[in-house]
Parts: structure tokens; sequence; C-alpha cells
């Protein structure tokens, strides 16, 4: 039997990227999973996917994490059986723009802190307290390596990651006498929609900042984050801070190819 045989697990952001990868490997894992976004019909999509190819339960639970009242009915419309959380994992999360922190627009800034730590922060509430009630539960809050290294053009995004670590950092002392673990995941880049959502649908400016170098894909953090919530129970995995064998840093890339350095 798998590990996560009869486990629930809640995934933000779960309608592409990073979350639908943790959807699909948690599904092949024996996982039942709640699958939240703001797009059902991607949500349907994929949940009727896991279902045909995994045999496993779906739950589509919409919601605007930055909402949280959205948050709060969204998870108060669970039925009984799939409140019980024991994985959550959040992964929600976007960059907006690209400028110095003394140009940007201030509307991003609420975008992106609204998102990546303040939705983060709702759903981590709501769902953290039960966990401790039961004395069994995880919690992996996908963070970045531009957390731990800031750099020029994406200060929000930075300082809103490092406060995810910071934020998990925390968790851990505040769980402690616990059985309920915290995990910080720290991608490098990943191939997913992100550059799409930060240049609000360049395609094209969105897809060169791949080219020249192998990045990671969706389904190597998705194994990350599966291989920390399956440790034995006494073992705590803090963060896990990972890379393309490409990237060195937030903006060190080996560029192949004669290409130039692709621009974050």
């Amino acid at each position: 039997m798998s590990k996560l045989e009869g486990q629930t697990v809640l995934i933000t952001g779960a309608s592409s990227g990073i979350g639908e990868a943790c959807a699909r490997l948690f599904a092949e894992n024996g996982a039942r999973v709640v699958l939240n976004a703001r797009r059902i019909k991607r949500l349907e999509e994929i949940g009727g996917q896991l279902e045909e190819q995994f045999s496993t339960q779906v739950f589509l639970c919409p919601f605007d994490v930055r909402k949280f009242d959205e948050v709060r009915a969204g998870l108060e419309s669970l039925p009984k059986p799939w409140r019980d959380v024991d994985i959550l994992v959040n992964n929600a999360g976007l960059a907006r723009g690209w400028d110095k922190f003394y140009e940007e627009n201030v509307g991003d800034w609420e975008d992106v802190i609204d998102t990546n730590l303040k939705g983060l922060m709702y759903v981590t509430r709501l769902v953290l307290s039960g966990m401790v009630k039961r004395r069994k539960g995880h919690v992996v809050n996908i963070a970045s390596i531009s957390g731990i290294e800031a750099y020029a053009n994406d200060a929000i995004y930075c300082a809103s990651k490092a406060a995810v670590r910071a934020l998990t950092d925390a968790l851990k002392k505040d769980l402690l006498g616990t059985p309920v673990k915290v995990t910080a995941v720290s991608p490098g880049v990943v191939r997913t929609d992100f550059f799409r959502v930060r240049y609000r649908g360049d395609e094209g400016r969105a897809s060169e900042v791949y080219r020249g170098y192998v990045p990671l894909e969706p389904r190597d953090v998705a194994e990350a984050v599966l291989f920390a919530v399956t440790r034995p129970a006494h073992v705590n995995l803090n963060e896990i801070v990972m890379m393309s064998i490409d990237q060195a840093g937030p903006t060190e890339m080996n560029i192949r190819s004669g290409h130039s350095r692709a621009e974050r």
C-alpha cells in the first residue's frame, strides 16, 4: 500500500504548473486530492483526468486565496470526509512586471503580496489548526530561491518569497511539541506559466526567458514535495532548495549554444 493511501491532500494553484504536477503525482501515489484554483473549467479538466488515470477521488474547491471570506467559505464547503486535510501544498503564487522598485505599479504589489503571502497565510491558518488538533499533518510552502537571494527589478516578489521562508521557519517553532510538520520548497526557474503571467500574456517574452538553458520542470518540484511528505514520522525537512544544473543563483545561468543570458 502507498504511504499516501487514504490521505487527503489540498493543493492551491492546482490548475497548472507545479500545482498541477503535484496533483498528478499525489494521485498517482494513492492520495485523494482537493484541487484549488480560480479557473474552475481547468480544474474540472484536470480532475477528470486524475479520476480516469489513477482511479483516485478528486474534489474541486475553487476560491481566490487572496480573499479570506472566499477561502473560509470554500474550505467550509468541503464534505465532512474531506475536511481533515493531511497534507497542504501552498503553491498559489505569481509575479507581476519587471521594474525597479521605485518604478513599479503599486497595484502589482498588491497582487503579489495578497497571493504569495496573505493567501498562503489565510489557507494555512484555516487548515493548520485542525492538523494540530488531530495531531497529524504536513504543510508544504512553495517558496523560491528568490527568497534566499534578492536581485534587481523584482523587489516585491523577492520580499514575498523571503517572507514565506520566514513564516515557514516561524511555524516550525510554533509547532514544536506537536507531530505536525512544515517544509519550504525553494526552486529556481521552473518551466511553467509563471513568466506568461508576469508579462501579462506576452508569450514571446515569456518563452524567451528559457532560451539557451534547461530549467526545472514542474514534476521535478512535485517529486521534491512528495519526498518531503513521505519521510519517517520523526523526520522534518525544513527546506529543500533546488535548481537546474544550468542555474547557480537567481540570475546566474549557464547559457548554451552561444545565446546571451536570459532575462528573468
